[in-house]
């Protein structure tokens, strides 16, 4: 599915790394990373399975999970120079290759910005409730379309802080560059499961000339409660990566169930196989 970029060699066919060609700007990548707070050591984020379960910061997620931000293992995917990670990252991923790992540290602002006094406030304990909100310190919400997190819950007041939560924070990537993604067909396969990451990205069908693209859904994607919202950011990344695409269609075909066979179909059908 993912191809990682080298310069043709015969004699060096499938080879990792070896005269590999620098990321750029508005390179197609995917990479593996464990992140650390420099201040504290811990580990916040992997896209590696074993080092979750290791450092105690597992999400479990089942199969068909609908949640677009659910925790998925697997290596991230990333336009170098769009701002999808923070500026520090994206910026030292120009110059690594295929195959390459490096640890790269991002002050804070070229991460998440420094931590702003501001964005603590009080908040009436009434708010939670209206809401069926039980509040509880370090709980994650969302109040007015801000997600803040609870600091402290007091007599009718909860102070919350709606700074990031790495806000200040030196940020430490261990990086390992999986691959370089090169075709049409992959680049397109990666930004359709970056919309729609619930679903096997190979259930989908593509049929892409110069100036059309047709993706075929999947019908365990028809009833996801975001695929219309998803679909239309799809077509927004195509349109932004592939300008020279005029026409982008879904195709979504819902197949009748076969009916079960009737017991008096299955004697037929043995009878007939005894003819032959």
């Amino acid at each position: 599915m993912f191809c990682q970029r080298v310069k043709s060699d015969p004699s060096n066919v499938g080879g990792v790394g070896v005269d590999a060609v620098p990321i750029k700007n508005g390179d197609f990548v995917l990479i593996n990373y464990t992140l650390k707070v420099k201040e504290s050591g811990d580990v916040v984020d992997t896209t590696i399975e074993s080092v979750a379960k290791e450092k105690g910061i597992h999400h479990e997620h089942g199969e068909g999970t609908e949640e677009v931000d659910v925790h998925r293992y697997e290596p991230f995917f990333l336009v170098v120079g769009e701002g999808w990670v923070p500026k520090g990252l994206d910026e030292r991923l120009i110059g690594l290759e295929a195959g390459q790992s490096s640890t790269i540290e991002v002050p804070p602002d070229k991460g998440y910005g420094a931590r702003d006094a501001s964005k603590v406030r009080l908040v009436p304990l009434r708010r939670f409730r209206n809401e069926g909100i039980t509040p509880v310190p370090g709980m994650q919400v969302t109040l007015d379309a801000k997600v803040g997190q609870i600091r402290t819950v007091g007599a009718g007041r909860v102070q919350m802080d709606y700074n990031h939560p790495l806000a200040g924070r030196t940020l430490v990537y261990e990086v390992s560059v999986q691959s370089v993604v090169e075709t049409p067909e992959d680049k397109i396969r990666n930004l359709v499961h970056k919309r729609l990451p619930a679903v096997d990205v190979m259930k989908f069908g593509l049929q892409l000339t110069s100036k059309e693209l047709t993706i075929e859904v999947p019908e365990e994607a028809f009833f996801l409660e975001d695929l219309q919202l998803a679909k239309k950011a799809m077509s927004a990344d195509i349109e932004k990566f592939f300008p020279d695409i005029a026409k982008i269609s879904f195709l979504e075909t819902l197949k009748k169930p076969t009916p079960p066979k009737t017991e008096e179909a299955k004697s037929t059908e043995d009878a007939e196989k005894k003819k032959t």
